[in-house]
């Protein structure tokens, strides 16, 4: 069985004739009753019987039908697909990106590219940078979306923004009624955040020494939106990125970690691969929501 003699088949089924099937087709009577005939014998039954001058589908037609019908349904679905992907009226744009950009930038710069191109399909991996980067290198993805640079020779890393730290807690926190909040502010705290290994949790690392402060969270966490459920049940206060939108989470308060302390906005695109042109677009409109939040 091969698609031909599926198409042949289907074709006499919604014609009803063999004549009418061929015109369909645009082929002659002869070679579509050559095709039936060669498909009967592949399979092993009639498929159509003669009852005078009509051809009357068996029982056996009739089961088949129902589902080369629907794969030809597809498959002429697929054609039309393809047909709008030649024609530049329909693409593809895979992106990978880590939680807090995915919350917060991604929801506003697809806004802006569907209105350009609203049959472009979208889709969106929310992932941990490590892994953005190792899908960027397969060609699963043709934009990573991150805080912190993927190293690796033949991905290019672009800054396109940056973010500050905060600090996360309940409303009813002691540390609510600070203006900011310092590594000293800190002690005595259960502390959630990134862990040491983690670029961002070096940099934490580092400041706290330099405040002479030993940051050590209690909860350690790889995505920051995971620690919006544990402060909003009282468990401690998270020191991580700020561009995650906390107060639309739960019941959270944000102060600003002083001394300013900001991690980069990362765009990563394969070195491998051309970049395509609506990469170019949706760089450009990520571009234009940071600026607009930066105002």
């Amino acid at each position: 069985m091969n698609a031909r003699h599926l198409e042949v088949f289907r074709a006499i089924m919604r014609q009803g004739s063999l004549t009418a099937a061929a015109e369909s087709l645009h082929v002659s009577q002869p070679a579509v009753s050559k095709v039936l005939r060669h498909f009967e014998a592949k399979i092993g039954y009639r498929l159509f019987e003669r009852v005078g001058s009509r051809l009357v589908p068996t029982a056996e037609a009739h089961l088949l039908f129902h589902d080369a019908d629907r794969i030809f349904r597809e498959i002429e679905g697929l054609k039309r697909f393809s047909d709008r992907i030649r024609d530049r009226r329909l693409g593809l744009l895979r992106i990978g990106a880590s939680a807090p950009p995915t919350f917060s930038l991604l929801p506003d710069a697809v806004v802006r590219f569907s209105r350009r191109n609203p049959d472009t399909m979208l889709e969106i991996l929310t992932l941990p940078a490590e892994e953005i980067g190792n899908h960027i290198l397969i060609g699963d993805i043709d934009l990573g979306l991150t805080m912190a640079t993927i190293s690796e020779p033949r991905v290019r890393n672009e800054r396109i923004g940056e973010a500050e730290i905060v600090v996360v807690m309940a409303p009813d926190s002691p540390l609510a009624m600070l203006e900011e909040i310092s590594p000293r502010d800190l002690e005595g705290q259960v502390l959630i955040s990134y862990g040491s290994i983690p670029a961002i949790g070096r940099g934490l690392d580092r400041i706290f020494e330099e405040q002479g402060c030993r940051r050590s969270p209690e909860i350690e966490i790889n995505l920051s939106i995971a620690a919006a459920p544990l402060v909003e049940r009282g468990i401690g206060v998270a020191l991580v990125d700020g561009l995650v939108p906390w107060k639309e989470l739960g019941n959270l308060t944000c102060r600003p970690f002083r001394p300013r302390t900001i991690v980069d906005i990362i765009v990563s695109i394969s070195t491998a691969l051309p970049t395509s042109r609506l990469t170019r677009e949706f760089i450009r409109d990520l571009q234009a929501v940071i600026a607009k939040l930066s105002r």
